[in-house]
Formats: structure tokens, sequence, C-alpha cells
């Protein structure tokens, strides 16, 4: 037993976890440059790396000379010791893609939602048929994964009877066992956990470790879809937390929100709200069109390629929903005072660098002055996979957490705690 109750065992897993962790987000590194890294021992840093080796976790890459000595051997963590697979339960698709060790994808497939239709066993069966199809085209087997990451939209709840249930007021889902039921008839074998986390968080976690968020402290990135959602991340909550930011009111006895409440933001803020409110001051939107299509056509109409007469009512209601979104960010600032503040979602990314000016402008104005002089306010760079790459990054964060051991098959052990993994993995 080791000193304050941990054993040695605990001691060898927090020990492979952070080598691990250092050549991933810092490699290729070397033995020597391993130990100031991780704080560890030349000798413990040894007998880690040699554990590694032999599991197939960590491989040599080349070489660099050393001062007057022989060359030092560089060393990665492998690609190809282990899988993971991202959902991304979208508001237009369910997106699946397949990932190795080193988040690059081997395959994708994609299952389009008509109208926006969230029926349960729908999206079951498309997260079903997505992991067979992705394993299929990668011909890789089910137990050769580390699990699967499902980000989704509404607040997850964690439970000891039926694992992650979904509580998803906007899209009709109410104490939704989601993982209960994937399980039932899964593609996979008990040994393959389930990871199920909010969008938000997912689209969050993939910034902060390795897009625009990476380095920063305390930020917030924000999901803007045909709703609006935000991941919080502090010193505090490194992990990141979902906030519920779209449902915050703005507006007394305003616009009724796909939540049923009045006045919420996500009621004048969403892609949805933004495109009802268009076509209600005449814009001319084409019939039984998607979203993502008809935010196109709104654009093109607002900003015109070919020198034309921009739209005049497609503007107002843009620089509307701009100030609605800048005025929401300033309660974040006021509240949270983050460094950064990031904006993705499909919809964030097609309005993109024309719009994203007028909300920092009006989130500044709306903010107080000191807060709002501290924090940026950018784009994410992950692009549309954000959230799958988030999802992903799920039983990453879990196999870390580990010490790079697959969990043991047994549907009775308990669930893992990931979000404890995720805590304190935001890279350096």
């Amino acid at each position: 037993m080791a000193g304050n109750g941990r054993t040695v065992r605990d001691l060898r897993r927090a020990n492979r976890t952070v080598v691990l962790q250092r050549l991933y987000f810092d490699g290729p590194l070397s033995r020597f440059e391993l130990g100031p890294a991780t704080g560890l021992s030349s000798g413990s840093v040894s007998n880690v790396v040699a554990d590694l080796i032999a599991d197939g976790l960590v491989e040599e890459a080349g070489s660099v000379d050393s001062d007057g000595g022989r060359p030092r051997t560089l060393l990665r963590v492998a690609p190809a010791s282990g899988h993971m697979i991202g959902v991304d339960v979208g508001e237009t698709r369910v997106r699946v893609e397949l990932f190795d060790l080193a988040l690059t994808e081997l395959a994708r497939t994609e299952r389009p939602l008509e109208q926006q239709r969230y029926e349960v066993e729908v999206i079951v069966d498309h997260i079903r048929s997505g992991i067979d199809e992705v394993l299929a085209a990668a011909d890789l087997a089910p137990e050769r994964l580390l699990g699967v990451g499902i980000g989704v939209p509404g607040i997850v709840e964690l439970t000891a009877d039926r694992g992650a249930v979904v509580h998803g007021q906007t899209i009709g889902w109410d104490a939704v066992p989601l993982e209960s039921l994937l399980r039932d008839g899964s593609p996979l074998p008990d040994g393959v956990p389930y990871f199920i986390d909010n969008g938000a968080r997912t689209l969050g976690q993939a910034e902060m470790w390795f897009g625009a968020g990476r380095g920063a402290g305390n930020a917030l990135v924000v999901l803007f879809g045909s709703g609006v959602g935000a991941c919080l991340v502090t010193p505090e909550v490194r992990h990141g937390r979902a906030v519920e930011w779209g449902h915050l009111t703005v507006r007394v006895r305003g616009r009724r929100c796909r939540c049923g409440a009045l006045g919420c933001l996500e009621a004048y803020a969403g892609a949805e709200s933004l495109l009802a409110r268009w076509r209600e001051e005449g814009g001319r939107v084409p019939e039984d069109t998607d979203e993502e299509t008809a935010l196109t056509t709104m654009l093109a109409a607002a900003y015109p390629a070919d020198g034309a007469e921009p739209d005049p009512v497609a503007l107002a209601v843009l620089e509307e929903t701009a100030e609605y979104l800048g005025a929401g960010l300033s309660d974040l600032i006021n509240l949270f005072q983050p460094e950064r503040i990031l904006m993705g979602g499909w919809a964030g990314l097609q309005l993109g660098s024309r719009f994203l000016p007028a909300v920092r402008r009006h989130a500044l104005s709306y903010a107080l002055r000191h807060p709002a002089e501290r924090v940026t306010i950018e784009l994410g760079r992950l692009g549309p996979d954000a959230v799958t790459v988030g999802a992903a990054i799920l039983p990453l964060a879990d196999f870390f957490d580990r010490g790079g051991r697959r969990p043991a098959p047994d549907p009775a052990a308990p669930a893992p705690a990931w979000h404890t993994a995720l805590r304190d993995r935001v890279p350096r």
C-alpha cells in the first residue's frame, strides 16, 4: 500500500496515464524529455515506457541528436493501438465517425433526419446501423473499440440502473434511457462502453483539446445551431459543464420557445427562430427544404455575391439575431469572466466571419467594461466534425484515466467515472 491510501497499482496506473498524456499532446518525446515533462524519475519513466511498448501503446518515432552523446530515440503513442467512435445526434442528421487513437478519421456515415424528427427508435437505429457501417468500412472488429461517445441535445443524467438518461425537452425526450436502449440488441460486445453527454459539452471538449480553446483555462464554447447552447470550462470545472444558456429568459412574454416557455434566448437567436422571423417578414424560403439549405438561401439574400442589392429584410433579421446573441453572451461574460468565447455549431460556422463582428460588438457593448476588455470572441476551428471529435474524446479520456488499460468486459461493473477522467485532461 502506498501513502494516502493509494496502492502500488494506483501509482502504476497514474504513472502510465501521465506518460501517455504527455506523449499524446506533446510527443514525439524522448525518455530524457519525459522526465521533466511528467515529474517522474528517469527510472520510473524507463519502467513505464517499457510497459507501454510491451502493451503496443507506444512506439518509436525516429531519433534526435543529443549534446555530445548517442542520438535519443523519440517515442509516440501508437495510433493503431486503439479506436473510438464518435456520434453526433445533431439537429439535421446523425453523424457517426470512427477514429484511431490519434483521432484520425477512418470511416464516417451520416443519417439525415426528416424535418428534425427525433423519434427515439429512429435515433437508436441510426446510431446502431451507423456503428455497423463504419466498423465494416474500416474492417475493424467491434472488440477493438475503446468505446462509443455520443453527443446529444438535452441534459444527461447518469443513473445506477439505466446508465445515461437523456432529458431533451426541446426534442420531446422525457427521461429517455438512451444507453439501455442502445445496449439492448447492441452490435457491440458488453465490454465496449457507451459514453453519452450533451452535444455542447462534447463540442467544447474538442475545441479545448485540439481547437481554438487550447491553452485557455477559462473559456466558453457556444454551439449555435437550430438552438443555442454552451459549455463552460474553468479551473474549477476543467472537464467542462454544459450550460442551458439558450433557455435564459431575454424577453418577458416574448416569443414561444420550442421548450414551451416564453422569451427564451433560443426563441430569438437559434437558426430555427432566425428563419421563422425571416419568413414572417416576407422572406422567401423554398418549401420542404432543410434548415441548412434555408439558412444558405437567407445568407445569399443578405450578402449577394454578384454585386446585387442585399435583401434589407434578411439583413435586418440577421442584425437583430446578432444583437440577441451578443446580449446573451454579455450575460456569460458578466457571470463567468472567460478569457475566450468560441462559437461553433453548423449555423455558427455558416454565418461565420460575416456575422461574428456584429455579435462581438453587441456582446462587448452590453457586458461590464472590465470583463469585456479581457475576453476574445472568435469562431471555433474544428468545423462541422467538432461534436463527433468531442464525443470520441469521451472514451479516449476514460482510456487515459485507466492508464491505457481497456475496461474489463463485465456488464455488471460500475459505470466508468468519465466525467472525472476528463477533469485534468486539458492539454497544457
